[in-house]
């Protein structure tokens, strides 16, 4: 893409402009808009799940209630992930983690992006001391760690730290629309919350080094061709497809869920001799578990199996 239209398009959506003279004028990614108004069932919810929140939505969705459900909601700022953002994003996922009806979590923008970045603006004029004596963004890491699967439902834009909160997630839905980058290098940095190892991880060395070098972006195909997203959907059914997927991990044993997970995971760590004794040793922990029982049972009688995650 050339340099007139990569600009142009980012000062559409005011997002980013390479021209970093002109960064403080329309970096609306930058600044943390006031208090968004809920609707009173909203606040009732939240105040459920983990206490009233600014910057972000919280639910329970699905048939059985057990899916959490988790909305950046600072549309006019593109949901860029402000600290306030990502502290209150901890907290949801705290609630959903200690909730045993739950057992998956989705997350999600707005139509026009899922989230365009981090907020500029609070980070401009930090120092390297701050940054290192602070650990800054360690608290980022929060969605990795977290132990119920995390699906991420993307439309729109997800650029530079909103691409790296999706990478956090372990299922990416894209909406037709939907745009990966990291543009950092365009502001003379380099992503900070996971972007060079993870996208690495996700498309291949190239097209990695690609994007973190040029600052391009790429489409939902193009996402789903190099493996960053598992499943492209009509803008509308997006959020309704993560929510069936949700239900389906969910009607599954928890306790089994969380170790077929970590199993998975140590697959970008391990070698393949070290991951298979790691999967082994999960493998035959879930005979510790009723649930296993139950489900062998269900399975040789022809019915559905009654897991209590336990």
């Amino acid at each position: 893409m050339s340099s007139l239209g990569f600009q142009y398009i980012f000062n559409s959506f005011y997002i980013l402009v390479i021209d970093l003279g002109y960064l403080s004028k329309c970096l609306l990614i930058a600044t943390c808009v006031g208090q968004s108004t809920h609707s009173q069932e909203y606040q009732s919810t939240s105040l459920l799940l983990g206490g009233q929140y600014e910057y972000i939505l919280v639910e329970k969705r699905g048939e059985n209630q057990d899916v959490g459900y988790i909305q950046l909601n600072r549309p006019k700022a593109l949901n860029a992930l402000c600290d306030g953002l990502m502290l209150e994003l901890g907290k949801a996922l705290d609630a959903f983690e200690a909730d045993g009806t739950v057992g998956a979590i989705v997350l999600t923008g707005s139509d026009r992006a899922f989230a365009a970045g981090a907020d500029i603006k609070e980070m401009q004029n930090r120092t390297f001391q701050e940054c290192y004596a602070g650990n800054f963004l360690a608290h980022w890491n929060r969605v990795s760690t977290t132990r119920k699967p995390v699906i991420a439902a993307v439309n729109g834009f997800a650029l530079g730290g909103g691409c790296e909160l999706a990478m956090m997630c372990d299922i990416i839905f894209a909406g037709e629309k939907a745009q990966f980058g990291q543009p950092e290098i365009l502001l003379g940095t380099i992503p900070g919350a996971g972007g060079t190892q993870r996208l690495t991880r996700a498309v291949g060395k190239s097209l990695a080094m690609e994007m973190v070098l040029t600052g391009d972006r790429i489409t939902a195909q193009e996402a789903k061709q190099s493996g960053l997203v598992s499943k492209i959907c009509p803008v509308d059914q997006l959020v309704s497809e993560a929510i069936k997927c949700g239900e389906k991990i969910a009607a599954n044993s928890k306790i089994v869920s969380a170790m077929a997970k970590e199993a998975v995971n140590a697959a970008y760590e391990l070698t393949l001799a070290e991951g298979n004794r790691l999967e082994k040793r999960l493998f035959h922990s879930t005979f510790a578990t009723e649930d296993r029982k139950e489900g062998m049972t269900a399975f040789v009688e022809k019915r559905k199996a009654n897991f209590k995650d336990q």
